[in-house]
Formats: C-alpha cells, structure tokens, sequence
C-alpha cells in the first residue's frame, strides 16, 4: 500500500464537523484536528469556507496560520512565527516534525543526522532516531537508519500539501524533467541503433573471414594430399622391392642357374668326346 494512502479518510470525521463549526468551534476543530493520531494531510480542511473565515477574525487568524503551518509549512517556520501562533502541545510537535522531514527528503534523498539534529530542534541522536522509527510506523516516510554514517536514507515519503503558488514551479520542473528525459531516450535509441548497425557489420565480416579461411583450409588439405600421393611409391620403393622386382629377381637367377647347367653339361659333353678320342687311338695303334 502506499505511504499515506488512509490520511484522507482519517481527515473526514473533521471535514463533517466543520460544516457547521463556525469562529471558536473552527479554532478549536483546527487544534483537535492537527492533534489526531494519523491526521497528516489538511488541504481539503484549509479549503472549507467556515475555516477560511478565520483568516479575517482577529481573535482566530493565528489558528488558520497554524492549519497552513501543519498543510505545507515546517518546524523551522514555527521557530520562525512562534510567537504570533498557539502554542503547541507535544504530539503537535512530533507529528510537525514528521512532516519536516518529508519536506527535507522531497529535496534530498540522504539526510545526515547532524542537519536533522539541527532542523528538528533535537538534542541527542537516540531521541532523533526514536522520532525517525516513529515516523515509518506512523507511515509518513520510509527508509534506513544508517548508524555508521550517521544519516537517514529515504526510500519513500508520503506527499504533503502545496502552498499556494507552487503547483506552477513543480509543473515546470516536471516538465523540464520530461524534456530532458526524451532528449536522454532520444540519445539512447541513436546510439542503440548506431550499436546495432555496428554488431551486423561485424557479424557480416566474421562469417565472410570465416568462409574464406574454411576455404582456404579445405584447399590446403587437399594439397597436402595429393603430395602424399606422388611421394608414396617413391617412399615403397625405399622401404624394400616391389612384387615386379622380387619376380624380377627370381627369372634372373632361374636363368644364371640355366646357363650354369648348361656349361656344366657342355664340359661333361667336351670330356667323353675326348675318352671316346684316346680309345680309337690306341686301337690304330694295336693293328
């Protein structure tokens, strides 16, 4: 739920009575509504025609100064003016100190101790830590004590009424905010598309790197095998004689066996001619 959400409807059972409460019955509805546990929004109440009579009454103007104290204002202006509003009791104290420190975070989202200290009027640092706690219960602003740092770091605030005069100024801020933002996005989507157009660019040239060096590896490879191819016989002859050449071999030695039996067989031949020679001689010889 968001902070604040219910403040409106705690308000109502006073805008009710104050449809007849006219001088001293306004005043007094003024100091019983901004003394209400939860009552933190008085805009709608400030509005009323009987409340805004006050602000003519002599005897009653400082109880409608004290509603736009409680509506928009902070505990330095009651520092400032006490002396010419009512005098306030303690819970009015403590829930204007709560709405000032929503004004100081509409402004900065860190609070250091030592400027709330200061600001809230506060003398020790636990009794300002007891009021911040009780402003998150109280759902009036939300965030993180910071013991370390001594600061209070603000997540969220509950909104506050506006003094008159400035809904023009925070309408000019917001728009000047949302300038500078579409000039912000307008810068990003340039630069997105600029990114855009670079990742394509370079996505184009790693598939075409990548095409030509598959292409060029495939062409390596196949060099490299048809070089094995011409090597391979010259490397088997190297290593030991092909079939062709054992077969080779082998007539050749078939053939010097051939020739050699041969001659042996011519000599043999040449030897008996010789014997048969020597015989017909002697026998000449015996007639």
């Amino acid at each position: 739920m968001d902070l604040g959400a219910n403040f409106t409807a705690k308000l109502e059972p006073f805008l009710l009575m104050s449809k007849s409460a006219k001088g001293a019955a306004a005043a007094k509805l003024i100091q019983d509504a901004t003394s209400a546990p939860g009552v933190f929004v008085f805009a709608e109440l400030l509005d009323l025609p009987n409340i805004q009579e006050l602000a003519t009454h002599e005897q009653h103007a400082p109880y409608f100064s004290l509603l736009q104290l409680f509506s928009y204002k902070t505990f330095s202006d009651y520092l400032q003016y006490k002396d010419s509003l009512p005098a306030l009791n303690d819970v009015q104290i403590t829930k204007l100190r709560h709405l000032t420190l929503v004004s100081l975070a509409v402004d900065h989202r860190i609070l250091p101790y030592d400027q709330l200290l200061s600001v809230l009027q506060i003398s020790t640092i636990r009794e300002l830590e007891d009021l911040i706690i009780d402003a998150i219960y109280q759902e009036v602003i939300r965030g993180k004590l910071d013991q370390k740092e001594q600061q209070f770091e603000v997540e969220y605030t509950m909104g506050r009424d506006f003094e008159p005069g400035k809904v023009e100024s925070l309408l000019a801020a917001l728009q000047h905010w949302a300038s500078t933002t579409s000039a912000v996005l307008a810068t990003l989507d340039e630069r997105l598309l600029k990114l855009t157009k670079q990742a394509a660019a370079e996505k184009t040239s790693k598939e075409a790197y990548e095409k030509a060096y598959d292409i060029t590896l495939q062409s390596v490879q196949e060099k490299q095998k048809e070089i094995k191819i011409i090597q391979r016989p010259v490397n088997t002859l190297k290593s030991g004689p092909t079939a062709a050449g054992l077969a080779l071999m082998e007539k050749r030695k078939e053939q010097e066996r051939l020739a050699e039996e041969r001659e042996r067989e011519a000599r043999e031949k040449k030897n008996e001619d010789m014997d048969v020679d020597d015989e017909n001689g002697k026998g000449k010889a015996k007639r």
